[in-house]
């Protein structure tokens, strides 16, 4: 009887690499691994939910799950706009789902590991450990965001003073 091997797993090429969706918020460019993200779908309607955090716009209900939405501009301490967004993108975190609302999603584009380079000494502010590393794309630096920080944070977050 012979028996079947799997084929050895590679090192190396994939391991090295990280997809990562690229974000605008505000006048600012993030990153987020898509590995947390469950998909990105066009804006639905927002419930309210009385004594939400001021960043909670409310709940939307998408295939019959009820889903918290977290305005990141209003997280981020930039001026909400009142005009509909672009995009939510439905995460999975620790087992919960949350969607984050967000002006623009670009593209999900392939870095290599040594891309992504610790946050610059300036952001060595207390805001700084929501976003653990910047990359640059097309010219544009990209502060990568620690979704599990940002949302099981309650603390305010000054993204447009670090952005500075």
């Amino acid at each position: 009887m012979t028996m079947k091997t799997s084929p050895p797993v590679q090192e190396g090429a994939a391991s090295n690499e990280i997809k990562l969706a690229c974000l605008r918020v505000g006048p600012a460019f993030y990153a987020l691994d898509i590995m947390g993200i469950r998909e990105i779908i066009r804006p639905l309607q927002i419930v309210q939910v009385p004594r939400a955090p001021t960043y909670v716009d409310g709940v939307i209900t998408l295939r019959k799950t009820v889903i918290p939405v977290v305005d990141l501009r209003r997280r981020f301490g930039f001026t909400p706009i009142s005009e509909p967004r672009e995009r939510i993108v439905i995460c999975a975190v620790d087992g919960r789902i949350i969607g984050l609302v967000v002006d623009e999603v670009s593209e999900v584009a392939t870095f290599a590991r040594d891309e992504i380079k610790p946050a610059p000494y300036y952001m060595a502010g207390t805001d700084s450990e929501f976003f653990p590393g910047v990359c640059r794309h097309k010219g544009t630096l990209l502060l990568l965001i620690d979704w599990r920080k940002i949302l099981s944070s309650d603390r305010s977050i000054d993204a447009e003073h670090i952005q500075k």
